[in-house]
Formats: structure tokens, C-alpha cells, sequence
């Protein structure tokens, strides 16, 4: 496997466990998704809230879109969990296309990255694997949180595995993934 399949099955198993995530939360009423929880985020909102805003403000780099910091100064644009979800699904089908579009030679290019109070620059790959880390880290603590409420949270580690395609095709149907 290369550099570029591997970015790109971690971009689409990114997309699916954001969806399954999604998909459960969707079961609670808001009053359960604002539920202070012991986490780092004390809320699933605003576990979910940061995992978009970090994605918008590492894609806005990657994808040089110039708007840096400013797509996070709201830390929770998303008050309900419908706009988020479909915010999370545009965010994650951004992702994938980049992601299909990159080259190898494109991972080693430099990304400038605004902080608050200086430019970071990193090379693109190095960005990429950040980002998906930084996924699956507050993925979990939303899956953590979600078990402490009445909704059992979904299975997310069934990576690719085609023998577990069986478990996933209805929903990489439904995200208009391969299914390979």
C-alpha cells in the first residue's frame, strides 16, 4: 500500500465513523446531547463541535482556502445536532475528494497553518495523519460520552477489512463510498 492509499482509505473510514457516530447521536432528544459528561469536552456537542471546527480550520490549510483561524473563532457554531451532521458530511466529502486529488509529491509540501499567535508549517502529510489522529482521539471521547446515555454506541473500529464489508456496505452505500 502506498502513501496515497493510505491517506485515502483514512479519509473515507473517517467519513463512515462520523456518520455512525452521527447516526447514534441522532437517537437523543438535546437535552441528552448537551448533558454535561466527564470528557474533555464536558458535552457530545461540544465534542462533535470541535471535531468540525478542527477539520474546517485544517482543510482551510491544507486546501490553502486563506480564511485561517477565523472558520474556528466560533468554538460551537452548532446547536443542534441536524446542522452539525450535515456540516460534519460536507466537511468529510471535502476531505475525501482532496484527499483524491493529492499526489504524492503534494504530501510533502508545505501547509501554513494559523495559530493564534504565529504561522505553523508543516508538511501536507504530516497534517493529514494530525488530522486523522485528531479524529479518532475525539471520537472516542464522544463514543465514551454516548455510553453514558441509553444509546449503546456504534461499533467504530471495523477499519476496511474485506471481510467485514458485509457490516458497513448499507452505510458506504449510503455516503457514496467504494466498496472495496
Amino acid at each position: 500500500m502506498n502513501v496515497l492509499a493510505l491517506f485515502r482509505g483514512l479519509a473515507r473510514n473517517n467519513a463512515w465513523c462520523n456518520h455512525r457516530l452521527h447516526a447514534a447521536c441522532a437517537i437523543l432528544n438535546h437535552d441528552e446531547l448537551h448533558a454535561p459528561g466527564t470528557s474533555f469536552f464536558p458535552t457530545i456537542m461540544k465534542t462533535l463541535n470541535h471535531i468540525l471546527i478542527v477539520d474546517w480550520l485544517y482543510y482551510d490549510a491544507l486546501a490553502r482556502e486563506g480564511r485561517g483561524r477565523a472558520v474556528v473563532e466560533n468554538e460551537e457554531p452548532y446547536d443542534d445536532l441536524a446542522p452539525l451532521r450535515e456540516a460534519q458530511r460536507t466537511s468529510d466529502r471535502k476531505l475525501i475528494a482532496f484527499v483524491e486529488r493529492l499526489t504524492e509529491a503534494e504530501t510533502d509540501a508545505p501547509v501554513r497553518i494559523q495559530r493564534v499567535d504565529h504561522v505553523q508549517i508543516e508538511h501536507a502529510g504530516d497534517v493529514l495523519m494530525h488530522l486523522f489522529q485528531h479524529q479518532i482521539h475525539h471520537r472516542g471521547q464522544a463514543h465514551a460520552l454516548l455510553a453514558g446515555t441509553r444509546v449503546a454506541p456504534p461499533q467504530l473500529d471495523e477499519f476496511f477489512l474485506a471481510e467485514e464489508l458485509p457490516l458497513r456496505r448499507e452505510e458506504l452505500e449510503e455516503l457514496g463510498l467504494p466498496l472495496t
